[in-house]
């Protein structure tokens, strides 16, 4: 029994090894059933297979395919992206089918030819050039999903529908153009790129409250009420003011730009500013003008209340009044009385004329100085406090120093000011720390004591170390110009010494032919100022006599030429020419 079963197997082991072998075929073919990328290369030679398949993707590489997106059509050729099948690879893998040893080859290849077998190649790409493509899809397909939202239109509320965004889903959509493109067997009809789906934040449903809300608002008009004052507003009105459901909001309010400003006028006709605690000035003395709080109103309460009226369907209920608040000073009446600005602390007054325009500027910058409030301990910048001298602000030409001599310039005749100032300081008893002399001798200031200032970097500069705040006040006259400074008097003891004005050098001499002169004849127009100089010291004593500064101010003046005009040269004579006479000789 067991010899017949050895020799069934044996026979059934014979029978399979020559079922193999009919089946195995020649290893140089590929096995019959094996098919790449579709296209059937059963029974033939590996390098056939690979340039069959290189000429069919040749003539491919430059015939675009119609890819679609959100109902948009984009052709791309595989040329353009670099789109290249490793046919040679594929071939590969499509011998390995059908590959091995005598019967075993049969076996596989019976296999492939029964069941079939399909090879995709494996595809290189630009990536730099798909990811750019992709890019532009997505930038023609992309779209952000839109909410639902509410538009007036002719005094009707109109809904306007959401919609769904849609986005290119660029990993698939990647996949799927690289591998149609380097298919060789395309679909009839354009590709359908994936897209992906994202739902808006509001739909219509979630808007119908605020619909009902906007068709009650603009039913009538409603009014609004401050004590005795009322005021209308009209449907029409009342529409510009609705901020509409927007930005993902679903709830009806008052605001935008129209609101904002109307809020802003009506604040205006309602309310008024505070009136800051200020200073008046009674001969020597100072007294202190009340604070007076304004009234403001609550813009972000008469929002609400508008809108409260506004959806009240009843008309005799459509009435807002206006929530106001009281307004106080920046600076109440106890602030100001607490400066200790009672008395005069120092004063200086200076004579000025010219012409209109410097006039015109001495009244401008003494105006702009005027009312400087300086706090204990705080510096006082001439520069700061008036700013930029400009045209803008009013300043006019007139004579003024420049580089040591004398023209004209916008805003002469602020250093009349600026002088004045320095002498009531100077005349207080304060820290002064910054001055500059003019650069030409000026007779009708104060020898010495002289300060000129230019915008930015030449400025007066002082201190106020009275320990209470200091009040700057100017007062014009037509030919005059008194400096004040109030606060607490201090009773300081200045005593001052000028030393001579002295001649530093010689007078610079200009000369200038004058043709209409004869010559040799001179006029002097101008005799010219030699350059000198002169000090100022100042000492100040504390009450009980404690000497608090002691200060020496120097001070240069530049020369002014001697302007001199002379008659030209005289001509010189022409000699007469010799004439010689030669004595004709006979011949």
């Amino acid at each position: 029994m067991a010899r017949r079963f050895f020799f069934v197997g044996l026979g059934l082991a014979a029978l399979a090894v020559l079922l193999g072998l009919a089946f195995a075929g020649s290893p140089t073919t590929l096995a019959k059933g094996v098919s790449i990328d579709g296209l059937d290369v059963g029974g033939m030679k590996a390098k056939d297979a690979q340039a069959l398949l290189e000429r069919r993707s040749a003539s491919l590489s430059h015939t675009p395919l119609t890819f679609v997106a959100g109902g948009k059509r984009f052709p791309i050729r595989p040329s353009e992206l670099g789109v290249e099948p490793d046919w040679a690879h594929a071939v590969e893998l499509a011998r390995r089918q059908g590959d091995g040893f005598g019967p075993i080859r049969g076996f596989r290849r019976l296999d492939v030819q029964v069941f079939g077998a399909d090879v995709s190649p494996p595809v290189e790409v630009l990536s730099g050039a798909l990811q750019y493509k992709l890019s532009l899809i997505a930038k023609r397909v992309d779209r952000e999903p839109r909410d639902a939202a509410l538009q007036i239109r002719g005094g009707r509320v109109v809904t306007v529908p959401e919609r769904d965004g849609l986005v290119l889903d660029r990993e698939s959509a990647a996949r799927t153009i690289v591998h149609e493109l380097a298919s060789l067997n395309r679909i009839d009809g354009p590709v359908q790129l994936p897209l992906r789906h994202s739902a808006p934040r509001v739909t219509a449903g979630d808007l119908a409250r605020a619909r009902a809300q906007v068709r009650v608002a603009t039913s009538a008009p409603l009014h609004l009420m401050l004590h005795e004052r009322r005021w209308l507003l009209r449907p029409k009105r009342i529409a510009s003011l609705l901020q509409l459901p927007a930005d993902g909001r679903t709830a009806l309010s008052i605001g935008g730009r129209v609101a904002d400003e109307w809020l802003v006028k009506l604040g205006r006709r309602v309310g008024h500013p505070a009136k800051d605690a200020t200073f008046a000035v009674d001969g020597p003395h100072v007294r202190v003008v009340p604070a007076q709080p304004g009234v403001r109103l609550d813009a972000v309460a008469t929002a609400k209340a508008v809108l409260a009226a506004a959806l009240r369907p009843q008309p005799a209920r459509r009435t807002a009044v206006l929530p106001v608040e009281e307004a106080p000073a920046k600076r109440s009446t106890q602030e100001a009385r607490a400066m200790g600005i009672h008395g005069v602390v120092s004063s200086y007054t200076t004579e000025y004329g010219g012409i209109p325009n410097r006039i015109h500027n001495v009244q401008l910058v003494a105006h702009l100085i005027d009312g400087t409030l300086i706090s204990p301990g705080s510096t006082f910048s001439f520069n700061q406090t008036t700013g930029a001298r400009t045209a803008d602000k009013g300043f006019l030409e007139a004579p003024v120093i420049v580089n040591g001599e004398l023209t004209t310039g916008l805003g002469g005749g602020v250093c009349q000011v600026s002088t004045t100032v320095f002498n009531a300081a100077f005349e207080g008893g304060l820290k002064i720390t910054e001055r500059v002399n003019h650069a030409l001798y000026i007779s009708h200031y104060p020898q010495g004591r002289d300060a000129t200032v230019d915008y930015p970097s030449v400025d007066l500069k002082f201190v106020n170390d009275t320990g209470n705040w200091l009040l700057l006040r100017t007062f014009v006259g037509s030919s005059s110009l008194t400096v004040n400074l109030y606060g607490t008097p201090v009773h300081r003891e200045v005593e001052s010494t000028t030393a001579p004005l002295v001649t530093t050098g010689a007078i610079p001499v200009q000369k200038t032919v004058d043709p209409s002169l004869e010559p040799g004849d001179t006029v002097i127009d101008d005799p010219g100022v030699p350059p000198m100089s002169t000090s100022v010291t100042r000492d100040v004593y504390a009450p009980g006599g404690k000497l608090l500064y002691h200060d020496t101010w120097y001070s240069s003046y530049r020369a002014e030429p001697k302007l001199v005009r002379i008659g030209p040269k005289a001509p010189k004579q022409k000699q007469p020419k010799q004439q010689t006479q030669q004595k004709q000789q006979q011949p």
